[in-house]
């Protein structure tokens, strides 16, 4: 039988994993409005861009962005400060799924401008969306469309397509690939032969990669008739994207990304053919909402953010946070970078590369493998240390007004049972475990909070309540989703 929490608790589980969390103060408003409310106003439009101009006139580097450093730092601004967060939590979702990363493509501009694109499109209908990939200038080159040409195909972006961007292995044959590359000739980039000049493609000025812009060339295309998944037609690529989309098999393939993404984790996609789905339930619910709502990717999330199987304490804390939400989340409660851009974000940036996930470079064209996988002893020492360091720096704005919240609520004097509910009330109502709770009480009273007059000695209780603060941000529970 499915259990489902408070309201409270459902709210703060939900703001966890459609966004990234979200303090005590934000979620008693959201409460407020209502859950079913909370999810449509997260999938609504979007409610607010972000000041490119202000970036630019602060970082040249994340305007240009040159390298994957800029590109990477301009995005984590955006993660940090942005007020649509589902909105860029899906531009990662796709990220992952459609890996493109700088290792091959060199460039950071093409790079931010697919994440623009997942933005734009990526909640929309997945037709729409792989019909956009398709003629990403990013996507061309990392999996080598620039070099697929009627009579001598590349079957690279053709097999990705099929294998691991929408149906999965075992769903096609090596024909289905091919007719699938045919289909995709002539789909490349303005300014090729200029590229082909400079035999490495490692221009980054702008007559070089920055002029990168989707072309079709109809004299590249191949015309002939192509059978595809047992249809036969003059494909061109918009009609085997179509043909894709139409296929039960892609819908159970998106159906468990989607799990995987914000319910429970998932083994990797290699054995994704080998492994059934740990919730067959859930993967029915969304496979029908897939094709009830038109392909439609919000529909998709409306239903699963809805659903009972999502609201169940049974998956509440049973996904590792990525490094780039873990920071992002850290940042957003502090507030250090809520307003203006910051030259200091570079450096952040760089804390999501020690614990094992380089933004806009992906290990492979599989993504990033989740779970258990972000956890080894280099990166876990990263985790740990960075949530401390930064939920216990009184200096921050977000940190400052979380322990002046506390102590607002508190007489002359405070338990430290009490303490630690409330700091844990105020980073978004974490529930830990009854092992890691009393530990945390055991280090508050160790700290001598309960000693402190906190009328007379506001200042000496602020210091202590910030440590403890840092010692949450070890939590198991805090590391998780």
């Amino acid at each position: 039988m499915v259990q489902v929490a408070d309201e409270t608790t459902v709210m703060a589980h939900l703001m966890r994993r459609a966004a990234f969390g979200a303090t005590k103060d934000k979620l008693e408003e959201l409460v407020g409005h209502g859950y079913d409310q909370t999810v449509d106003s997260l999938i609504g439009v979007s409610k607010s861009e972000i000041d490119d101009a202000m970036v630019r006139r602060y970082f040249p580097d994340q305007s240009a962005l040159h390298d994957s450093s800029g590109a990477g730092a301009y995005w984590l601004y955006r993660l940090v400060s942005t007020e649509d967060p589902l909105r860029e939590k899906m531009a990662f979702f796709w990220h992952n799924i459609f890996a493109t990363g700088y290792a091959k493509v060199t460039n950071g501009r093409p790079l931010s401008d697919q994440l623009k694109m997942f933005r734009a499109h990526g909640m929309g209908t997945l037709d729409n969306l792989l019909l956009q990939l398709s003629r990403d200038p990013a996507m061309i080159i990392w999996l080598d469309n620039i070099d697929n040409h009627s009579g001598a195909i590349n079957e690279n972006y053709g097999r990705e397509l099929l294998e691991l961007f929408s149906m999965g292995v075992g769903n096609y044959t090596e024909d289905d690939i091919k007719e699938c590359s045919r289909a995709f000739t002539g789909w490349t980039i303005a300014n090729r032969d200029y590229i082909k000049q400079l035999a490495v493609r490692n221009s980054i000025w702008p007559y070089g990669k920055l002029a990168w812009r989707y072309e079709y060339d109809p004299e590249d295309h191949d015309t002939g008739e192509k059978t595809f998944l047992g249809e036969k037609g003059n494909f061109n690529g918009e009609d085997i994207i179509e043909i894709i989309c139409n296929q039960p098999a892609t819908a159970r393939f998106i159906a468990r990304h989607m799990y995987h993404f914000f319910v429970a984790d998932e083994p990797p996609v290699p054995a994704w053919p080998y492994k059934d789905p740990q919730d067959m339930d859930a993967m029915e619910i969304l496979e029908k909402a897939y094709f009830d709502g038109g392909h439609d990717i919000s529909f998709m999330l409306e239903t699963l953010f809805k659903s009972d199987f999502f609201k169940s304490q049974d998956c509440h804390y049973k996904k590792i946070k990525s490094p780039a939400e873990l920071v992002a989340g850290v940042l957003r409660t502090t507030e250090e970078f809520h307003a203006d851009p910051r030259i200091d974000i570079n450096e952040k940036t760089n804390q999501i590369s020690f614990m094992g996930q380089t933004l806009l470079n992906p290990p492979s064209v599989e993504g990033w493998h989740q779970g258990l996988e972000w956890i080894e002893t280099g990166s876990l020492t990263e985790r740990v240390n960075f949530s401390a360091q930064n939920l216990g720096d009184i200096s921050k704005v977000g940190i400052k007004n979380l322990v002046r919240n506390v102590l607002q609520q508190a007489g002359q004097f405070m338990s430290a049972e009490d303490c630690v509910d409330k700091c844990l009330d105020e980073l978004g109502y974490i529930k830990v475990s009854d092992y890691i709770r009393d530990s945390l009480i055991e280090f508050a009273d160790d700290s001598g909070i309960s000693d402190i007059d906190l009328e007379k000695n506001i200042d000496e209780a602020e210091l202590k309540m910030s440590g403890i603060l840092s010692v949450i941000g070890s939590a198991p529970e805090f590391q998780r989703s």
